[in-house]
């Protein structure tokens, strides 16, 4: 089977956050599985490339005030992967991906656009898939195109299309006059297709004309069909619900195992647990806690840092959980008043709390190894993949029961010996700062702490399970033809 993916980012070329892990493990994944896999990417001012080749020199992308050209790069094959371009520096040779610290770039409707059509248009050069399997809204015209004005294209009667969400609160909405501005027809700009509260809005369109719709757990699947998670599209889901799975997004070990990290000072397994003390001591000295106790336990933060990930709820109590024996370490970057609320407790509590504002891989896989636990309270998370990182490193993770998170951590029995983490439900910070103290607790006996580390540690989210499944939705939605591989 011939599978086109279409997403905004996607490593090892640029990243802003997991979407991009998925398009990088998923694919190479699929094609060791024996199907044909091509990924079709923006070439960022960030996207490096070691032998870029032009291979569709020029292709004609329609617009309300003039037409727009761009060219299809080849970065090559990886892991059995086929890489392509959309190569148009004027929308995409920019500092960010999406925008500024100011906000989203306001031409970002005709961006990805314009990357939709050209990925649609290359592949009638490049090879037309059985499947276009689309990537949150950034990719979401491609299934609105295809049933709309690509619909009498001969080219595309045997394509079918998958959309992904791996973010419900994030649509692409945009002003009406979007819509002729990407000459696309005003009878799109109804309730029933992708007018939703008096804005275009380009997930709705994906939600509407997709042949299938997955996200990234089962249990997110469930909650965007709510109210509470839908952020306005619950309904839209809920009536198409037999149409809608929740497939849990795997991990890349050959990238995220403390038995092969290349960023970290040691390495060990569930049977040597020796090298994870290096690993703790080395990301003491690297965030500068050099006179801290190594024996006190690290709690580690890797992440984005918005109002979603839960940091409303560490603001609440952190006046009392510094009080605790305990350490703090974390990076990430995000919203300007969790920035500033992390530095400012840096500075107060030098040798509790080390923070770095930034995204640096290297640094992340420092955290993961060497901290004790980790922390995810996030209001809501589709699937999340620190957590699933954390278990392999043997750093149990305190989670909020929600997403992915719920669907990936067991709640630890001390009693039974069974279980992988620690989970709370109710948004809630004193709810969080009980959770964080029965970690403290359980903690203080290494015997059972150490059971509960392996039994993280044993557990398998490779993508091997996931592919399967996606195979599976792309046999059910692929028309059948005679050239099928």
């Amino acid at each position: 089977m011939h599978i086109v993916f279409a997403a905004s980012e996607g490593v090892p070329f640029s990243k802003t956050g997991g979407l991009a892990d998925v398009v990088g493990a998923l694919p190479k994944a699929l094609a060791a599985a024996g199907h044909q896999v091509s990924v079709y990417l923006p070439r960022y001012r960030q996207t490096k490339l070691t032998d870029p080749q032009t291979v569709v020199r020029s292709i004609t992308i329609p617009f309300d005030d003039h037409y727009r050209f761009c060219s299809i790069i080849s970065g090559g094959n990886q892991g059995g992967v086929r890489y392509y371009f959309v190569e148009y520096p004027a929308y995409f040779d920019r500092e960010a991906i999406y925008g500024t610290p100011a906000g989203d770039y306001p031409d970002n409707a005709e961006r990805f656009a314009l990357f939709s059509r050209a990925v649609l248009e290359a592949t009638k050069v490049l090879g037309v898939p059985h499947i276009f399997h689309c990537h949150d809204w950034q990719a979401a015209l491609i299934p609105v195109l295809l049933h709309t004005q690509y619909a009498p294209d001969p080219a595309f009667r045997d394509a079918a299309t998958v959309l992904t969400i791996h973010n419900m609160g994030y649509q692409g909405l945009f002003s009406p006059d979007t819509l002729p501005l990407l000459t696309l027809p005003w009878d799109l700009f109804t309730i029933s297709k992708m007018e939703f509260f008096g804005q275009v809005n380009f997930l709705k369109g994906a939600l509407i004309y997709a042949d299938f719709v997955t996200t990234v757990s089962r249990k997110y699947a469930q909650e965007i069909q709510t109210t509470e998670f839908g952020f306005g599209l619950d309904g839209v889901l809920h009536d198409r619900s037999s149409t809608v799975a929740g497939i849990l997004n795997g991990v890349d070990y050959e990238e995220w195992s403390p038995q092969a990290d290349t960023y970290t000072i040691a390495k060990y397994s569930p049977e040597d647990l020796s090298g994870k003390i290096k690993c703790k001591q080395d990301l003491l000295n690297t965030f500068g806690m050099t006179k801290a106790d190594p024996k006190l336990p690290v709690i580690g933060i890797v992440s984005r840092f918005a109002s979603q990930k839960g940091f409303d709820l560490i603001a609440q109590i952190v006046d009392r959980l510094v009080r605790e024996d305990l350490l703090m370490i974390g990076i990430g970057s995000g919203d300007k008043k969790y920035e500033e609320m992390f530095l400012r407790l840096n500075k107060q509590f030098p040798q509790k709390i080390a923070i770095k504002i930034a995204y640096d891989n290297p640094l992340a896989h420092k955290v993961e190894a060497g901290s004790d636990m980790f922390l995810m309270p996030s209001q809501y998370e589709p699937c999340g993949l620190n957590q699933i990182y954390s278990l392999k490193y043997g750093t149990v993770p305190i989670v909020r029961a929600t997403g992915g998170l719920d669907d990936t951590i067991e709640s630890w029995d001390a009693r039974t010996g069974k279980g992988t983490g620690f989970k709370f439900h109710e948004f809630s910070g004193e709810v969080l700062l009980l959770t964080i103290k029965n970690a403290l607790l359980a903690f203080r006996d290494q015997t059972s702490w150490q059971t509960l580390m392996r039994n993280g540690m044993k557990k398998d989210f490779s993508w091997d399970a996931s592919a399967k499944e996606y195979v599976r939705i792309y046999e059910r939605v692929k028309p059948v033809r005679p050239s099928a591989i």
